[in-house]
């Protein structure tokens, strides 16, 4: 976990995680306050959980400071690229829009700055959402999909309860009870303590 390094930012206390990877830095989400907190660091990768509106709205300005490459799903896109998205949903919500790189899906192991990573893609919370597996580091990037003792918010254009929860159940909790879950909000917790403690989950 000495590779990692946390920021809290914006109004909804908004996780992201920056890891040093072989190859250069990789920040996970932007919320606001992300591109003043990494300033000092070789970002190199932009990657995004998903795309609503606090986890990104640092993004632009990231990708501005460090000159970086940016990445998340497809159904993302949508969320990013128009400055008034968020106004559609009713939210008083402004960005500055950006475009991927490169899109990512779940999928085969793949390697992005040198390190070994899994990407599940558990829709539910918000169409796109990607938790991103460090295979070599036993951590799970879970955006917000899984919490400590929670899971994601359903109630929001695109949410599904019954998406979200199969998919936790079908693609995280297999995974090693000991690996790391670092949430979009809160504090981290484990795979592990989430199959026998997680209300959302327990049967």
């Amino acid at each position: 976990m000495n590779r990692f390094k946390s920021f809290t930012g914006g109004v909804f206390d908004t996780n992201c995680f920056y890891y040093q990877a072989p190859e250069g830095g990789i920040l996970f989400d932007a919320p606001q306050g992300a591109g003043s907190a990494f300033a000092g660091e070789p970002v190199k990768l932009l990657l995004l959980t998903h795309g609503h509106f606090d986890h990104v709205v640092d993004g632009a300005a990231v990708i501005k400071r460090h000159g970086c490459q940016t990445a998340f799903h497809p159904d993302t896109a949508p969320m990013v690229n128009d400055p008034e998205f968020f106004r559609q949903w009713g939210f008083e919500f402004e960005i500055d829009p950006f475009a991927a790189d490169f899109f990512l899906d779940e999928g085969e192991p793949i390697k992005l700055l040198g390190a070994a990573m899994r990407i599940y893609h558990i829709p539910g919370h918000c169409p796109g959402s990607l938790c991103f597996h460090l295979l070599d580091e036993n951590v799970v990037i879970g955006g917000d999909v899984l919490f400590r003792e929670g899971v994601g918010r359903w109630d929001l254009p695109g949410g599904d309860a019954d998406l979200l929860l199969e998919g936790i159940r079908q693609k995280l909790f297999p995974l090693d009870e000991a690996i790391t879950v670092l949430p979009g909000h809160g504090p981290s917790t484990t795979i592990g303590w989430e199959r026998q403690n997680n209300p959302f989950l327990v049967t």
